[in-house]
């Protein structure tokens, strides 16, 4: 079950005899306006969050991690707004925050840590003990030691300059904490700028030390553009989210190495999306049991109609893929709205019971012949004992001048 370890959904309060269920402790979602952090108590049975309290850090937050032990939460925050064309900020860090083990409620654990660039992403290695960031301009991977309070420490020195590729975007440590694997996404093409090419990025890893890059980039990593990976929790299956093609694609690991060919790229949308406003495969996730895979489809575009800026129109989904178990083979099963503008993250509890999607931002939309706004906000969905979906209420949040970027479950 090493695999199940390095799930950041995963609770240490969790037992795999038959179905899964949460004996001790409470399980939290922590989502971000901003840089302000809010906590929300769940109920899975009941299939509710509850807000409870918000705790403001530096910058925006980006991404965020918790520590094994579920002790702490990492958040990497940064004034730098998203995307290529985004004006530059000066301000980026690594916070911990501390989660109580009764509420859940956080608290700052120790200093922030500067950092040179807006982070994008970050994760721990398998027992906890480094801190892999994320950054996606100038694409760059840093490692930080966790120090033995939790606090996060020194960088890491790497022996070697790494190959990080363009637009990094997700950095993975495999589930038996021998190989890190970074993700770039690369950019798409323009008519006044040349595709940059994609590639997923394999190192060795050793106590936080990276090297012997490998490269894997179908046809040069041209039209190629990954996004994220999670792994299967019982079998040497990698699956990726291609977010430029709206696909997810399949990689082996075979003898402690990735198998260099990309396996079964299977398209996200419903429908083919020519003409429409640009497709954007997100976020993927696992079932916990292995048996399902989810990925989020993201449109966000807008067009200017007598000085409204109204969305062009898209999906905003979670496709639902049913795993072959014998050949690793995902095969759509269910395309759901997810009820609001672009869902940037979503989050699978522990026991494989309930989805909760975010979305990040208001957006005027048509409704018949008038107009209306979709508020940001948390989607929640109940998980069928088939892996389907169904939606079962969303929770509206007023993000004024701000957006939500982030959310997960602890």
């Amino acid at each position: 079950m090493t695999a199940v370890a390095g799930s950041f959904a995963l609770s240490t309060s969790l037992t795999t005899q038959g179905t899964a269920s949460i004996q001790s402790g409470r399980l939290a979602l922590y989502a971000n306006v901003g840089p302000d952090l809010t906590h929300y108590e769940v109920n899975v049975e009941a299939l509710t969050l509850t807000r409870r309290d918000t705790i403001t850090l530096p910058d925006s937050v980006q991404y965020a991690w918790p520590h094994r032990s579920r002790r702490f939460l990492y958040v990497a925050t940064s004034s730098t707004a998203p995307g290529n064309r985004a004006l530059p900020g000066n301000s980026h860090h690594l916070v911990a925050l501390k989660i109580d083990e009764q509420s859940g409620a956080l608290s700052l654990h120790g200093a922030p840590v500067g950092l040179p660039t807006r982070p994008i992403h970050l994760s721990t290695d398998i027992p906890s003990e480094n801190i892999l960031v994320t950054f996606n301009k100038p694409s760059a991977l840093r490692v930080y030691r966790i120090n033995e309070d939790g606090t996060p420490g020194e960088e890491v020195p790497q022996v070697e300059p790494l190959d990080a590729g363009i637009y990094a975007h997700q950095a993975r440590v495999t589930p038996d904490n021998c190989l890190a694997i970074l993700v770039t996404r690369g950019n798409e093409g323009t008519p006044t700028h040349a595709e940059d090419p994609g590639a997923i990025k394999v190192f060795d890893y050793r106590r936080g030390v990276l090297s012997n890059e490998v490269s894997i980039a179908p046809d040069g990593g041209s039209n190629f553009g990954p996004r994220h990976l999670d792994f299967h929790p019982t079998r040497p299956w990698i699956f990726l989210s291609i977010e430029t093609q709206n696909q997810v694609g399949l990689l082996r690991m075979n003898d402690n190495k990735v198998d260099p060919d990309l396996l079964f790229r299977v398209g996200t949308l419903a429908s083919s999306g020519i003409g429409r406003a640009r497709q954007a495969a997100g976020p993927i996730h696992v079932h916990p049991k292995g048996r399902f895979l989810y990925v989020a489809n993201r449109a966000e575009q807008t067009e200017d109609i007598g000085g409204v800026q109204i969305f062009k129109g898209g999906e905003n989904s979670i496709v639902v893929y049913e795993i072959n178990q014998d050949t690793s083979e995902p095969r759509p099963i269910q395309h759901i709205d997810t009820h609001g503008i672009h869902p940037r993250t979503f989050h699978i509890d522990p026991s494989g019971q309930m989805l909760v999607a975010e979305h990040n931002l208001p957006v005027t939309v048509h409704d018949g012949d008038k107009l209306k706004v979709v508020p940001a906000g948390l989607s929640v969905f109940s998980i069928k004992h088939d892996g389907r979906l169904e939606f079962v209420r969303k929770y509206d949040i007023d993000v004024g001048e701000r957006s939500m970027f982030w959310m997960g479950m602890v």
